[in-house]
């Protein structure tokens, strides 16, 4: 008698092997991630989170450290900026093989600094500024995402900065998107050949020029809302307006949270308009936000608007997976939340507080170097600047002089070694040898040689550097303090099937981009010397 059954018995045991297999494939046989999320946060600082936890929402920081993997100790060697930072975290890569060592590097022809990515060969979308990732010298992990893609997915960034939104970009990206601090515009360059309509809407329908006066910065909650407040600053609400008479304003309002809630915003309009996560293999967005502290404050003790600012982030990171998780659902977004260090510059403490001080200014500095040099190897102007604590010499002048350059690097050293407020001085060719010395290791692995300079001046803590040598970043000096801080910043990996755990050992930065590589089951990034951790 024929069965009525639609199966037979081998399709049975087909079907029953097929299931087993199913079940015993590894992810790798899953789909991937349909949409890839990272945020980079300039100075979030782990205490501060741990502080604030009872003030944030369930949905923000609350829920990385919740049901994320927690990296408590990303080590980055020593302190470095956001765009070297943000240029380790998406190559897997040292500053020394990225060339990426700061916001600026420094120009030795043309004796001036020029923005990181500077590019003369390119030009910009909504500006005049000329940004492109030439000046990466590596592959990032968004290229990784775009190739394993086949030019299929479609990767963007967004930052308040252009040099860190090029970098968040990568060489393959659609689009690299940042502020223009001249006309508050969202700016790119033509590096990059897909601008999305979206940006022409808002800077022409919704320009920030024309809200921009309605913005106001005051606190989100009540003073008693607002843990580790000293008492006298609870008294007085701060309130800050970005008024259209005010030149700076741009400036002002990127160095606010209020452009972290811009940032965010046009993340969602870029995944809502272009439907970021429904093509064939995994999208990306990268975005940038600051915790800075902020330096338009209008007391020393800027407390108050630091912990407003992490509230108010909180929020945007909450609407920010909010939105991707309502386009490609909670089991098919990763995220990765990468902090930079805090920075080891602040203010100087008002006198009345009787801390040791001192001064050490870079022009008196090399001046009296200069002249102690002349002595040594004849006239002429031996040294070319300061820039980001370092000297630079003459190299043309040493050459013509048939002076040994190490040997004139030696005598600087020694000589500005003796100056009042100088902690330690290290020249180039130490940095570069970098052998039985863990501090000279960690500032080979931050330095290239390229643009370095020649002696690393670390002036003693407490001190305040005036830094009042012009350079078209400011025409102003530049006073800061250095003092001791930690070189790490915590990361936060949030992913499906990934189970939430926290690493409390350190953890070179490194790992982060071939983590993430791994568990897309894309390659790493070609610099990327460190095997990804196992999750």
């Amino acid at each position: 008698m024929r069965s009525n059954s639609r199966y037979t018995m081998p399709g049975i045991f087909l079907a029953l092997i097929t299931s087993v297999v199913g079940m015993a494939l590894p992810v790798d046989a899953q789909v991937r991630p349909q949409l890839v999320v990272g945020v980079m946060i300039d100075g979030l600082d782990q205490q501060y989170i741990d502080m604030l936890r009872s003030q944030f929402g369930a949905a923000g920081f609350n829920r990385l450290l919740r049901e994320g993997v927690v990296i408590a100790n990303a080590d980055y060697g020593t302190n470095v900026d956001a765009t070297a930072a943000a240029a380790m975290i998406m190559t897997g890569a040292s500053p020394s093989t990225t060339s990426v060592t700061g916001a600026h590097t420094y120009d030795r022809d043309a004796h001036r600094t020029l923005p990181a990515m500077t590019d003369k060969d390119a030009m910009g979308n909504f500006t005049s500024q000329t940004f492109s990732p030439r000046g990466l010298a590596v592959s990032t992990l968004a290229d990784e995402v775009r190739i394993a893609g086949g030019g299929v997915t479609r990767v963007f960034a967004i930052a308040p900065d252009p040099a860190q939104a090029v970098i968040l970009a990568g060489h393959s990206a659609n689009a690299a998107l940042w502020l223009n601090e001249q006309t508050g515009n969202w700016a790119s360059s033509t590096f990059y050949k897909d601008l999305p309509t979206t940006v022409s809407y808002r800077n022409r329908l919704r320009p920030l020029s024309a809200r921009l006066d309605t913005v106001q910065w005051a606190p989100l909650k009540d003073a008693a809302a607002y843990p580790g407040l000293p008492d006298h600053l609870t008294h007085y609400a701060f309130r800050y307006t970005f008024p259209r008479g005010n030149s700076g304003r741009y400036a002002m309002f990127a160095a606010s949270p209020m452009v972290n809630t811009e940032v965010t915003d046009l993340a969602g309009e870029l995944i809502d308009d272009l439907k970021l996560g429904t093509a064939d293999g995994s999208d990306m967005v990268n975005v940038a936000y600051t915790l800075r502290p902020f330096d338009y404050t209008r007391n020393d003790d800027n407390r108050y608007e630091l912990i407003d600012s992490y509230l108010r982030l909180d929020r945007d990171l909450e609407r920010l997976f909010a939105k991707v998780e309502s386009k490609v659902g909670a089991g098919n977004a990763l995220f990765f939340v990468a902090a930079t260090p805090p920075s080891g510059r602040s203010r100087r403490d008002d006198e009345k507080w009787g801390i040791p001080y001192g001064e050490f200014s870079t022009k008196k500095a090399k001046s009296l170097l200069n002249m102690f040099l002349m002595a040594k190897f004849g006239n002429g102007d031996w040294v070319t600047s300061f820039y980001n604590d370092q000297f630079y010499l003459n190299h043309k002048l040493i050459d013509e002089r048939g002076v040994d350059a190490r040997t004139v690097r030696l005598e600087a050293a020694a000589f500005l070694e003796k100056m009042s407020g100088v902690d330690k001085v290290y020249t180039l060719d130490e940095i570069l040898a970098g052998r039985g010395d863990q501090r000279l290791e960690a500032l080979q692995r931050n330095t290239a040689p390229a643009t370095a300079g020649d002696l690393f001046v670390e002036v003693a803590p407490g001190w305040e550097t005036v830094d009042d040598i012009l350079t078209p970043a400011s025409a102003e000096r530049v006073h800061y303090v250095k003092r001791s801080a930690p070189a790490t910043a915590p990361v936060f990996i949030l992913a499906p099937d990934l189970d939430p755990r926290t690493i409390d050992t350190p953890v070179d930065i490194r790992v982060v981009a071939p983590t993430v590589a791994r568990l897309l089951r894309i390659r790493s990034p070609n610099a990327a010397a460190l095997p990804g951790l196992v999750l």
